[in-house]
Formats: structure tokens, sequence, C-alpha cells
């Protein structure tokens, strides 16, 4: 198939979630990193001197969870008004057509298949874990916001509320940290996977936000 098919460029993605995408990645690499410091940090640390890298290291932080959290926003504005391969309802498992995708892409993925289900956006085993992480990326932002303002009462309402002391919010967060990085590399994987196995050009599409997909007939 894959000597005598033809294909033709299509447009998959738009600037605005490629923009995301980079965002998402880029801030998630610096909050863990910045993150596991302040968890455990390997260097000295003098309020006094003329070197304070904790300060430093919680000033990256912050500032990458805010653009973190703006990414976020970014995200579920386009699952809403996006193109037709970004909005919600293409490919979350919510629909018979995308619950059938759901199962064939498991089956596939275990090689039990060589059929797999020619789609321009995500597929939906993609966009359920995308939806599941997108929600542990809320309850992370919940966590940090009030790890940072303590002293508000609002936040720290809605902090004890949700997740208890400061001690039990931060243990979520240092966990959901460790989520984030097995995401990121199965991602990551399954990515460079998918580029192999398929002429798709999954990789290069979130660059110039284009696939190859096989021309009908």
């Amino acid at each position: 198939m894959r000597a005598t098919a033809t294909y033709e460029k299509k447009k998959a993605w738009g600037v605005l979630l490629r923009l995301f995408h980079w965002a998402y990645a880029i801030t998630i690499v610096i909050l863990v990193i910045s993150g596991y410091y302040i968890y455990e940090p390997w260097l000295n640390s003098h309020e006094l001197g003329a070197s304070f890298p904790m300060a430093s290291t919680r000033y990256i932080h912050f500032v990458a969870g805010y653009a973190f959290i703006g990414a976020i926003v970014v995200r579920i504005y386009l699952f809403f008004f996006g193109n037709k391969q970004e909005r919600f309802l293409d490919s979350a498992p919510v629909t018979p057509r995308n619950i059938k995708n759901l199962f064939g892409t498991i089956v596939y993925y275990l090689y039990l298949t060589d059929y797999h289900e020619e789609r321009l956006g995500h597929n939906a085993l993609f966009m359920l874990f995308y939806i599941i992480t997108l929600f542990l990326a809320l309850v992370q932002i919940l966590t940090g916001l009030y790890l940072l303002f303590p002293e508000n009462l609002a936040v720290q309402h809605m902090g004890i509320s949700l997740f208890g002391t400061q001690q039990e919010a931060r243990l979520v967060h240092y966990f959901l940290m460790w989520y984030f990085i097995i995401f990121t590399m199965t991602h990551i994987y399954i990515t460079i996977w998918n580029d192999i196995e398929r002429p798709e050009g999954l990789i290069s599409s979130i660059f110039n936000g284009s696939k190859f997909k096989p021309k009908k007939a």
C-alpha cells in the first residue's frame, strides 16, 4: 500500500494550537526541573549571600506556571472554537464513531491488526489521555496556586476544601509532576513510533500544521 498509495497534503493544525503545544511542552520541562529543585535542592542556598538559587528557581517556576496556565486556557478555547480537528467532539470518545476508533487504535497499538483508521486529527485513544492530562493539569494549577498564595483567604478556602492542608496539596503537586514526566516520555515515544509506521508526517505537522493523507479516488 505504501508503495502505490498517492498522498495529498492537508492542513491539520492551526497556528494557535501549535503555539499551545510548544508553550505546553517547554513549560512542562521548565516546571519539572525547577519544581524538583524546589523539592530537593542540590545547591547551597544562602539567603543573605550573593547567590540565592532557591529564590531564582522559585521565580522561574512561578513564571513558567503562569505560562502553563495561559497554554491550558488556549487549549480549552480551541476545544470549542478551533478548527474541526482541534475541537473536542472530533476525536473525544463520546460518540459511537470515536468509541469505535478508541478500541480500534488500542488493537492497532497492540500489533493485533494492521488496519488503522486514517484521521486528519487525533485518534480517540490519544484524545482520551489528552483530556485526562488537561484535567490533571488543572489540578496541578490549583495546588500550585494554593502553595503560592497561602495568605489569600479565597485561595486558602479553595485549597482546604479540595486538598486539605498545604502539605497534602504539596504531595499531590509532587506526584502529579511524575505523571507529567511519564506522559511526556510516552507521548514522545508514540509520536516517533507513529512517524515511522505511518507516512503522515506527524512530527513535522506540529511545526508546519500539515499532514499527508491517502488521496481519495
